[in-house]
């Protein structure tokens, strides 16, 4: 099992597709598309079909329908600690599930035939407690912000977050019960 790590030209050219692209479609396709990548570099040595099984993820935040991805330096990681203190926002993780197909004739075209997809989200939601000025700079010091949606990190402990809604698992970037359902075959997403 493969689990992928986003791969850098994905995210960085990766744009809604369109002002109604919900939040939860944006990030399952991203996750489709790092599952793809991924596709792309495993090596032709797996022989086992247990072992070409691809599990990829993107979790982005949400507050006021504003989207909150990764901060590209520390103003924006400021604004949106900002945003987000005293407040509550709802993340989202897409998830792409790449299941060695049984029958090749099962494939899609986004996908080599090899492989069933299965694609589908996990939404939770979040209460941050206000944040002072001097924990939000001693935070940004921690640089914990960097490659976190949303410039903060529920597992971190830095900033008074709560799971208010929905599992930590999802808040992470890593939904494992949906992942594990999906698995199974038991989920109808």
């Amino acid at each position: 099992m493969i689990i992928a790590a986003p791969p850098d030209r994905v995210e960085a050219t990766a744009q809604p597709q369109a002002d109604h692209e919900s939040l939860a479609a944006f990030v399952t396709r991203l996750a489709q598309a790092k599952a793809a990548a991924v596709e792309g570099h495993l090596p032709s040595t797996l022989s086992s079909d247990r072992d070409r099984m691809i599990i990829a993820c993107d979790t982005l935040g949400e507050i006021d329908g504003i989207p909150l991805g990764k901060p590209r330096d520390r103003a924006e990681a400021a604004a949106m600690i900002k945003r987000l203190s005293g407040r509550q926002h709802r993340v989202v993780t897409g998830v792409s599930l790449w299941v060695p197909a049984a029958d090749s004739s099962t494939h899609t075209d986004a996908a080599p035939e090899a492989y069933t997809i299965i694609n589908c989200h996990a939404e939770s939601r979040v209460f941050m407690g206000p944040v002072t000025h001097q924990e939000l700079e001693a935070y940004l010091e921690t640089g914990a912000w960097r490659g976190k949606a949303g410039s903060c990190g529920l597992q971190d402990g830095l900033l008074p977050l709560q799971l208010v809604e929905g599992s930590a698992d999802t808040v992470v970037g890593l939904p494992v019960s949906l992942i594990e359902q999906l698995a199974a075959g038991r989920s109808n997403r």
